[in-house]
C-alpha cells in the first residue's frame, strides 16, 4: 500500500484546504495509506473521514516562544521526526511556509516533496527575504504544483522546468447537482471578507445599479475581519434591506444556485473554486482578471463568463447590467458555464495529480 502524508495548515473553510480534503478523500479511495498533517485544529473544519490519520504538528506551547531561530528549529525537529516515524511515499504540502517546512525537514530523507503554490506567489510569500528563500528552497522540492502559467514567472527557470499546472478538482456536491430554472433576481458572492476579496467594490458597484433594478439583492458569503467596515458602507448607501452578509454556511450549493449572477472581486486569486462552483450550477459568472490569472484560466470573455479590471466598480456595474438586460446573452453564459463540470470532473483532476505524484 502506497503512503501519502498531505500536510496544510488547518482545514478551516476555505478553497486551499477545500481542494486537500477532496484529495485525501480520493487518495483513500485509491487505497493509499493516508496521513493528513496540520498544524493545529480551528473551529468549522471540513470534516475528513474517519479512516484519514489526522496528525498535528503544531509543538506545545511551553517549546515555543524562545525567539524565531528557536522555534524554527523545534518546528523543524518535529516535522522531521513526523516524516521519519511515517515514512511516506510522497509528502504533498499546500501554502507558503508549509511548503518551505515540508521540503527543509525532508532533507537527506528517502521521501519525495511536492509542494503546491496555491495563488500569487508574491503573496503566500511577502517581502523580499520571503522571496528569495522561497526560491531557493523550491530548487530542492522534487515537484511544484502552480495554479497558472503566471505563477510560474515568479519562480527561476530551474523551479519552472519541474513545475507542473494542475487544476483543482470540483467539489462532487456541485457536479452531481440539477441546473436551477426558476432563477432569482440575486447577485451572489462568496469568500473571506478581507481585504484581497475586495468586497468594497462590489458593493460600490451594486450602489450604482440598484435603482435600475430594485427587485435585484446582493448576498455576500463568508465571514471575517472586514465584516463591520462592509456593514458600515452598506448602511452609508442606504442599501441594508438590499444586501445581506449571513456569514458562513454549509449548504453554499443550495444558496447560490438560484441567484443569476455569481461575482468574484478579488485584487489576486490562484484557481478560484468559488468559479469553478459558480460555473458548474450554470450561473453565469462575472470577475476581475486579477493575478496570478486564475479567473482568466476559467473564463473566455464574453463567452461562458465576464472579466472586469481589478478595482473597477464601474465596469463591474456595467457587466452587471449586460447581463440583466440580455436574457439571451445570459442563458449563453449558463450553457457555456455548465461544461465546466466535465473538464474539472473531480475523478478526472484528481486522477491527474495522482498520476503526477506517482511520477516523482
Amino acid at each position: 500500500m502506497k503512503k501519502i502524508i498531505l500536510f496544510i495548515s488547518s482545514l478551516q473553510k476555505g478553497g486551499s484546504e477545500r481542494v486537500m480534503v477532496n484529495l485525501a478523500e480520493y487518495f483513500l479511495e485509491q487505497n493509499y495509506d493516508v496521513i493528513l498533517v496540520t498544524q493545529y485544529k480551528r473551529e468549522k473544519e471540513y470534516c475528513i473521514s474517519s479512516k484519514i490519520h489526522r496528525v498535528y504538528s503544531e509543538p506545545d506551547e511551553s517549546m515555543l516562544c524562545h525567539g524565531r531561530i528557536r522555534n524554527f528549529c523545534v518546528r523543524f525537529r518535529t516535522l522531521r521526526n513526523l516524516w521519519k516515524t511515517y515514512k511516506p511515499d510522497v509528502i504533498l504540502s499546500f501554502l507558503g511556509k508549509n511548503n518551505l517546512m515540508a521540503v527543509v525537514a525532508a532533507a537527506f530523507l528517502p521521501i519525495k516533496v511536492a509542494v503546491s503554490v496555491r495563488g500569487e506567489p508574491t503573496m503566500e510569500y511577502e517581502g523580499k527575504l520571503m522571496q528569495f528563500i522561497a526560491k531557493t528552497v523550491f530548487r530542492f522540492a522534487d515537484g511544484v504544483i502552480l495554479q497558472t502559467e503566471q505563477a510560474g514567472q515568479f519562480f527561476p527557470k530551474v523551479v519552472r522546468r519541474k513545475s507542473v499546472i494542475l487544476p483543482n478538482p470540483l467539489n462532487p456536491q456541485f457536479t452531481q447537482r440539477k441546473v436551477c430554472a426558476d432563477r432569482e433576481d440575486l447577485i451572489v458572492a462568496a469568500g473571506r471578507l478581507d481585504e484581497n476579496k475586495n468586497h468594497t467594490m462590489l458593493i460600490h458597484a451594486f450602489g450604482k445599479i440598484a435603482d435600475e433594478y430594485p427587485t435585484v439583492k446582493l448576498i455576500i458569503y463568508g465571514e471575517g475581519e472586514l465584516r463591520t467596515k462592509l456593514e458600515m458602507l452598506i448602511a452609508e448607501k442606504g442599501l441594508t434591506d438590499r444586501i445581506s452578509m449571513p456569514g458562513n454556511v454549509n449548504d453554499i450549493a443550495d444558496r447560490i444556485g438560484k441567484a443569476r449572477i455569481f461575482t468574484l472581486t478579488s485584487n489576486t486569486e490562484g484557481m478560484p473554486n468559488s468559479i469553478m462552483e459558480a460555473m458548474a450550477l450554470g450561473i453565469p459568472v462575472i470577475a476581475t482578471d486579477c493575478p496570478c490569472g486564475g479567473p482568466a484560466a476559467l473564463i473566455e470573455q464574453g463567452v461562458n463568463g465576464l472579466l472586469v479590471p481589478v478595482g473597477d466598480a464601474f465596469a463591474l456595474a456595467d457587466a452587471f447590467r449586460r447581463i440583466f438586460e440580455d436574457r439571451e446573452f445570459e442563458q449563453k453564459l449558463r450553457e457555456n458555464a455548465r461544461r465546466i463540470t466535465k473538464t474539472l470532473a473531480p475523478e478526472q483532476v484528481n486522477k491527474q495529480w495522482e498520476d503526477y505524484l506517482n511520477q516523482l
